[in-house]
């Protein structure tokens, strides 16, 4: 099944030797010629030039495979000509036919990329190459395996996109011959078609394969609830089909009498489309009472809403059931009238109104790009093209890549984008974005630029100010506002619902951590260098002496380069004292001798606890490479140390602080002298635990007083006791430093419901 099944797409190495048997060679049989003859009746479409080269393309597999057959039995070359004639109903070009007839000659037969280029050239050769999963590189697990193959697929995919229609056509045909299979493998392969590809299809608008794959991964996966469900809508079929008739009867006759050419055919609910709707309402089969549709198809897009009126005249509309998917499209480039009436019996039938253009993208979907190309002079422009919305939506995958360099969490950030089930917004400018359900104004933010989305501080929906978590709905109006020194909260992981948006912010914090901690590390090094008598050499890299000396250094530290080396020094991953001591002998061993002056700097404010590290200044701005330690919460005016964790940046502790002593006596040379800087730029937070009165306004008292004091409550607990004449407020403080704080005591003391304040300490 190679590429074509998900055991050797996604779990290699569950599928060796899976789908085929080997023998011993055999001639061509006149089956596969026949089959062969198949395909070529679809390719009518072709030049003879080119049905020539998709004839050698044809004998070069046949060779590939010889004496390979599938677990069914069949000559293993019947499926790529399968898969080549799903390709073929889409009408894509002959560099697509080839590919789907070569998918596994690189995979399973031994073929190299050079020998497709120098045959069929190069544009093959890399649709076939991206076709190919990751066989030969090593992974530490399976799901590292999967993702990466996943990854690789999707980004060949994002570069072409007949990579990935050729690989769900191969996906496709697998899932119809795969009875053959243990049951199993048969259920592996159903539940990630399920999960992945269906949702691919749907992304890009291939409707009629989205819903096949849907139907054979439910039958596989759950056959007794397929086979319950499909007898009983065979009952129902039966029973309704005087319904049926009687409607079309009545359509049919109304359009006749307002002279409007239409096309009309029944439609009717899949056996899985059913089976979701009945546990999402947890309803049983005979509730879904609209397992039956009308398509109509008319000439222009005008007449769309001509025939919705007479549709509305013959029958009565349900109310809220109408959605104009014409004038706003859906994700994939989907464009339909929708709407649900009352029959003469009573029952709901829908309707989907639409022009043959419309019908061609909502069955094809991006494939309709080759398959009509003829276009429809109603549509809505470009912006509506299946082609070009399903570009933009593979150039966010390239984003995505850009900024996720680690295969799983591309693929979390991918699966969100799969299921698109969407509302519509407006731009201040009454522009739409198309956004999934359960978004946020920060993901319509990141949706318009990255920039915006990363100076984001708040929004305002249908003009009224809303908090950033709100959820937006169809049809609102929403406008964010910017300030150019916000950035991203790390909160907005929790509340964004697109990929891009989540893997914009985590690009962020990840860049500013590294950039916080870069500057800290490169502080820690010079101090630390100063020590030794020397001063740090230049990181220009037209100094070649310099570069060679740092290229030393990383080379010693098992860096890559500079910036990585001072990284891990800022987050206490290596010792800046260790570091310097070696980087000393460097510049030793190349004549540097200590200077005076430099060896007073270096020494000059250090005490026992680091006697050749210097002083680290804190004044609050420092981020995620200075922290303060939540066990004792020091405050400006504590005498404070910094503790060097591992991968963890610089912890601040008081001095007095046990947990802080404990960490000293078990890793004192990761001790660090620190001190409060002159300037502070921020508040900082500490504990306080209060013993009041227990009675009714107890708690407005003791905030008025703290209000009155010029500080902040940034959490408040009354823990779970039941009411007494007393009770303990645990509060967490705002303060500017010691002094605040203690004024803020003193205030709370005063008051008489206050039994009892203190700060809390570890």
């Amino acid at each position: 099944m190679g590429i074509r099944s998900l055991a050797a797409e996604l779990l290699p190495s569950a599928l060796q030797g899976l789908g085929r048997i080997a023998h011993a060679p055999q001639p061509v049989t006149t089956a596969e010629a026949s089959t062969f003859a198949a395909l070529s009746d679809k390719l009518g479409y072709l030049s003879k030039a080119d049905l020539r080269q998709v004839r050698d393309a044809y004998k070069f597999a046949d060779e590939a495979h010889l004496g390979q057959y599938r677990a069914s039995g069949e000559p293993y070359i019947t499926h790529p000509i399968a898969v080549a004639g799903l390709v073929a109903d889409w009408r894509l070009d002959v560099q697509a036919v080839m590919a789907a007839l070569m998918h596994d000659a690189m995979e399973d037969c031994g073929i190299t990329k050079p020998q497709l280029i120098e045959r069929f050239g190069a544009p093959t050769a890399d649709l076939v190459d991206g076709l190919t999963k990751l066989d030969k590189l090593q992974f530490s697990t399976r799901e590292e395996s999967q993702a990466e193959s996943f990854r690789k697929m999707l980004l060949a995919m994002a570069r072409d996109v007949r990579i990935i229609l050729v690989k769900l056509a191969d996906r496709l045909h697998n899932m119809r011959t795969m009875k053959a299979m243990p049951a199993g493998k048969r259920q592996r392969i159903a539940r990630e078609t399920l999960d992945i590809y269906a949702p691919i299809a749907h992304r890009l608008g291939l409707n009629q394969t989205y819903r096949e794959l849907q139907e054979l991964s439910f039958e596989h996966l759950y056959p007794w609830r397929h086979g319950a469900l499909a007898k009983a809508v065979s009952r129902a079929r039966g029973t309704r089909r005087d319904i049926v008739e009687r409607v079309q009867r009545d359509v049919e006759k109304a359009f006749a009498a307002q002279k409007i050419k239409v096309q009309i055919s029944g439609r009717e609910k899949t056996i899985y489309s059913i089976y979701r709707k009945m546990r999402e309402k947890h309803a049983g089969f005979a509730q879904v009472n609209d397992i039956f549709g009308f398509r109509i198809v008319v000439p222009t897009l005008p007449e769309c809403y001509l025939a919705l009126g007479v549709l509305h005249q013959l029958y009565k509309p349900v109310p809220g059931r109408f959605k104009d998917y014409i004038a706003i499209p859906k994700a994939n480039g989907y464009q339909s009238l929708h709407t649900t009436l009352v029959s003469p019996l009573g029952t709901a039938v829908e309707f989907q109104l639409r022009t043959e253009a419309m019908h061609a993208v909502a069955e094809k979907g991006i494939a309709a790009h080759w398959l009509y190309k003829t276009g429809d002079k109603g549509k809505t422009g470009k912006g509506t093209d299946p082609q070009h919305l399903g570009a933009i939506w593979l150039q966010s995958l390239i984003d995505i890549q850009d900024e996720t360099r680690d295969a799983a969490e591309f693929l979390e950030h991918v699966k969100i984008d799969l299921y698109p089930d969407a509302v519509y917004v407006f731009t201040p400018k009454s522009k739409i974005l198309a956004l999934p359900r359960g978004a946020t104004p920060v993901d319509f933010a990141y949706a318009i630029h990255s920039d915006v989305g990363d100076h984001t501080v708040a929004a305002k929906v249908n003009g009224e100010p809303v908090a950033l978590r709100t959820e937006l709905r169809s049809g609102d109006v929403v406008e964010v506002i910017t300030a150019p020194g916000a950035r991203p909260n790390p909160a907005w992981l929790g509340m964004v619902r697109t990929g891009r948006a989540r893997s914009k912010i985590r690009h962020y914090l990840k860049n500013m951590e590294q950039e916080e901690s870069r500057a800290m590390g490169e502080k820690m090094l010079v101090q630390a260098l100063r020590t030794e008598g020397l001063q740090a050499p230049a990181a220009d890299p037209a100094d070649a002496e310099a570069a060679a000396l740092w290229q030393q250094l990383t080379r010693w530290s098992g860096n890559r380069h500079r910036g990585d080396l001072l990284i891990d020094i800022g987050l206490g991953r290596k010792v800046a004292i260790i570091v310097a001591k070696r980087l000393a002998q460097l510049m030793h061993e190349r004549g540097a001798r200590p200077d005076a002056v430099t060896l007073t700097l270096g020494r000059y404010a250090a005490d026992d606890a680091a006697p050749a590290q210097g002083v680290v200044f804190v004044d609050g701005s420092e981020g995620a490479s200075v922290q303060l330690a939540p066990c004792c919460r020091p405050i400006p005016g504590d005498a404070i140390v910094g503790y060097l964790g591992r991968g963890e940046g610089l912890l601040v502790h008081t001095a007095e602080c046990h947990t802080g002593k404990r960490l000293y006596e078990r890793d004192s040379e990761r001790w660090m002298h620190v001190e409060w800087a002159d300037e502070l730029t921020r508040s900082f937070e500490t504990g306080v635990m209060l013993l009041v009165s227990n009675g009714k306004g107890v708690l407005a008292q003791v905030a008025s007083a703290i209000a009155a004091a010029e500080a902040d409550i940034r959490h408040l607990d009354m823990g779970p006791e039941t009411a007494t004449e007393t009770a303990e407020l645990r509060l967490l403080l705002s303060v500017r430093d010691r002094v605040h704080l203690a004024d803020v005591l003193r205030t709370l003391r005063r008051n008489p419901v206050v039994l009892r304040v203190w700060r809390i300490k570890p």
